[in-house]
C-alpha cells in the first residue's frame, strides 16, 4: 500500500504514542507495588501491637511502676494476636512481648555496664538487648504452645497453658546458670493474701495461678453470648482456684509466725560509691563510718544482738590483714553484739594458686570468728566470666578484685542461741538455694548485698521485692542490709516491716521471731515446677508423634 506524506507522518505519530504507552505500562507493572488494602495492613500489624500491649502490661506490674494488677489481663492481648496464625508467626508476635517485658524490667543492665565496666553505651545497649532477645524466647515458645492448645486442645487448654508458663520459665531460671529476674510471681509481691501459696509451690504455684487467670477470662471473652455455657465454665475454674489460694492465704496470715521468743537485729546501710568501695585510700574510712552507724543503732531502747553490714561491707582480706580483724574482733566484744559482715576470702587451688571467694563471716560478743559462708552461687559476668577459654575477651562489669569460685555449702551459723542462714546478692533470687539453709535448720535469714552497681533504677526494688517471696517459702523472717539500700526486714508472712531509702546512710534496728513452721516447699522443694516440665515434655511428645502418625498416613 503506497501512502502520501501526510498519511505517513500521521501513522508514525501514531505508532510513536503506542510505543510511550507500552513503555509506560510496562514501567508500572515492574514498580514495587504497595499494598492497596489497608485492612489487610491492618490485620498483620494488629497481632503485633496487641504483643506489644501484654509487653507493656506485664512490664508495668513490677517495681517501679507497682501495678501489679496488670499482670492478672497481661496476657489476654497476646492470646488474641496469636489465633488464627502459623507457629512460626505465633513464635514472632510472642517474641515482640517477651522484647517489651524484659526491656521494661532489665533496662538497669546498662548501668553497671557503661559506669563500672567501662563499657562504650552504644555496646551496652546491644549487650543488654541480646540478653533481652534470649528471655524473650521463652515468651515465643510460650505464644506458639498457647496458639497450638487454644485451636487443637481447647478442652485441656486452660490447665495446659500455665503448666507450659511455668516449665518455660522453670527452665529460664535453670539454663545457663539461670536468671529468674522478673519471673511473673514477682510483680505481686505487694499482694499478701494471695502470694501465701509460695510456702507450697514457690513462685512457679503464683505464675501458674496468674496465667490460668488471664487464660480464662480470654476464654469467656472469645466464647461470648454465642457458646454461653462454654465460656462460664473456665470462669467457675479460675475464679474457685483463685479464691481458693486467697482463702489459704488469709488462713496462713492469720497463724502465729514463730517463736515467741525473738532476736534484735540491726542492718546498717554504709551508701559507700561503687569505685570507691576498693579504694585502698578509703579502707579505713568504709570500716570507720560502719562502725559509727553500728553504735547509733545500739544506743537504742532495744539494743541489737545481732549486726548486720552489707556484702563486702570489709574490702579487705579479714583472713591475713591482721590490724583490721582485731579491730573488728574488739568492735564486736566491746559492742557485746554479733556482728555479721561481707569480705572476700580464698583458699588454696588445685592449680597451685589461690582461689578467691564471695563471703560472709560471723564474729561473737567473745571476739572469736563463729563461722564463715562462701557464697554458693555467684554472677555470670559479674563475678566470674563463664566459658572463659571462649571468652577470654569479656571482661567483669563489676568493680572487684578478681574471679570468685563458688562455695559448696549452705553454711548455718549461731548468733545468741538462733541459727542464722546468710545469701549473698544474686543468690537470693533463687528459691532453691535459700530453701538449702532452711533445710539445714535456719530460723533467721539475713541477706547481704552491694546494689550501688544498679544505680538509681528499678533495680533495687525488684532485688528487695523478690526476699518477700524467700521468707514465705521457708517461713522464716529476713533480715536485709544492702550498701546503698534498700535495706529492710521482712516477717515470715512477707510483710515488709521497715525498709531504708536508697542512697542514704541507715541503720535500722527490729526484733525477729524465729521461724520454726517448715513448709511443704522447704520438705518437697520445686515438685510443682517440675511436675509441670515432665507434663509440659510429655504434651509436646505425644503431639509431634500424633502429627506423625497423621502425616504418613496421608
Amino acid at each position: 500500500m503506497n501512502l502520501t506524506k501526510p498519511e505517513s507522518a500521521a501513522l508514525s505519530r501514531h505508532t510513536s504514542g503506542l510505543t510511550t504507552i507500552r513503555a509506560t505500562q510496562n514501567k508500572r507493572s515492574t514498580a514495587p507495588s504497595l499494598p492497596s488494602n489497608p485492612a489487610l495492613v491492618k490485620r498483620r500489624l494488629l497481632p503485633f501491637a496487641l504483643a506489644f500491649l501484654s509487653g507493656l502490661f506485664l512490664a508495668l506490674s513490677f517495681p517501679r511502676w507497682e501495678l501489679f494488677p496488670l499482670a492478672w489481663v497481661a496476657f489476654i492481648p497476646l492470646f488474641f494476636a496469636v489465633r488464627n496464625v502459623s507457629a512460626a508467626r505465633s513464635f514472632l508476635i510472642g517474641w515482640t512481648a517477651g522484647l517489651v517485658y524484659f526491656s521494661g524490667t532489665l533496662s538497669w543492665v546498662t548501668i553497671s555496664m557503661t559506669r563500672y565496666g567501662k563499657i562504650p553505651q552504644p555496646i551496652s545497649y546491644l549487650l543488654m538487648l541480646l540478653l533481652v532477645a534470649y528471655c524473650a524466647v521463652y515468651v515465643g515458645l510460650f505464644a506458639a504452645g498457647s496458639r497450638s492448645l487454644f485451636e487443637k486442645k481447647r478442652g485441656w487448654a486452660l490447665l495446659l497453658i500455665p503448666v507450659l508458663w511455668v516449665a518455660l520459665e522453670y527452665a529460664r531460671g535453670h539454663l545457663l546458670s539461670g536468671f529468674p529476674w522478673a519471673a511473673l510471681a514477682y510483680s505481686q509481691y505487694r499482694f499478701l493474701p494471695l502470694i501465701q501459696i509460695a510456702d507450697l509451690a514457690s513462685i512457679y504455684g503464683i505464675g501458674f495461678l496468674i496465667v490460668l487467670v488471664n487464660a480464662g477470662l480470654f476464654e469467656v471473652i472469645r466464647g461470648g453470648w454465642i457458646e454461653r455455657r462454654m465460656a462460664w465454665r473456665p470462669l467457675i475454674l479460675t475464679g474457685g482456684l483463685f479464691l481458693l489460694s486467697l482463702g489459704y492465704g488469709l488462713y496462713r496470715l492469720d497463724q502465729p509466725m514463730g517463736e515467741e521468743r525473738s532476736l534484735t537485729v540491726a542492718v546498717v546501710q554504709g551508701n559507700i560509691e561503687q569505685d570507691q568501695k576498693w579504694d585502698a585510700r578509703l579502707r579505713d574510712e568504709t570500716v570507720q563510718k560502719y562502725k559509727r552507724l553500728s553504735l547509733d543503732s545500739v544506743k537504742k531502747e532495744a539494743p541489737p544482738e545481732l549486726i548486720v553490714w552489707p556484702e563486702s561491707a570489709a574490702p579487705f582480706f579479714f583472713q591475713t590483714e591482721a590490724a583490721l580483724r582485731n579491730e573488728l574482733l574488739d568492735f564486736a566484744q566491746e559492742g557485746k553484739f554479733y556482728l555479721l559482715f561481707g569480705s572476700p576470702a580464698f583458699e588454696p587451688a588445685s592449680s597451685g594458686q589461690m582461689a578467691l571467694l564471695n563471703s560472709a563471716y560471723l564474729l561473737s560478743p567473745a571476739a572469736e570468728v563463729v563461722g564463715r559462708y562462701d557464697k554458693i552461687h555467684l554472677v555470670p559476668f559479674g563475678e566470674y566470666v563463664p566459658l572463659s577459654s571462649v571468652l577470654f575477651f569479656v571482661n567483669k562489669l563489676v568493680e572487684g578484685i578478681g574471679e570468685f569460685i563458688p562455695g559448696r555449702e549452705a553454711t548455718v551459723m549461731e548468733a545468741a542461741g538462733t541459727r542464722i542462714g546468710t545469701v549473698i546478692c544474686f543468690e537470693v533470687i533463687f528459691p532453691e538455694v535459700v530453701r538449702r539453709f532452711a533445710q539445714n535448720g535456719a530460723t533467721v535469714m539475713t541477706t547481704i548485698t552491694n546494689d550501688a552497681w544498679f544505680g538509681d533504677s528499678a533495680a533495687p526494688y525488684q532485688h528487695f521485692s523478690m526476699v518477700v517471696f524467700r521468707s514465705i517459702e521457708n517461713r522464716v523472717p529476713f533480715a536485709r542490709s544492702a550498701n546503698t539500700g534498700i535495706s529492710g526486714f521482712i516477717d515470715a508472712h512477707g510483710r515488709i516491716i521497715k525498709q531504708s531509702p536508697l542512697f542514704t546512710e541507715a541503720a535500722l534496728t527490729q526484733s525477729l521471731h524465729p521461724g520454726t513452721r517448715r513448709t511443704l516447699y522447704t520438705a518437697y522443694g520445686d515438685v510443682f515446677a517440675i511436675g509441670c516440665v515432665i507434663i509440659a515434655l510429655g504434651f509436646a511428645l505425644f503431639s509431634y508423634r500424633e502429627k506423625r502418625r497423621k502425616t504418613d498416613a496421608d
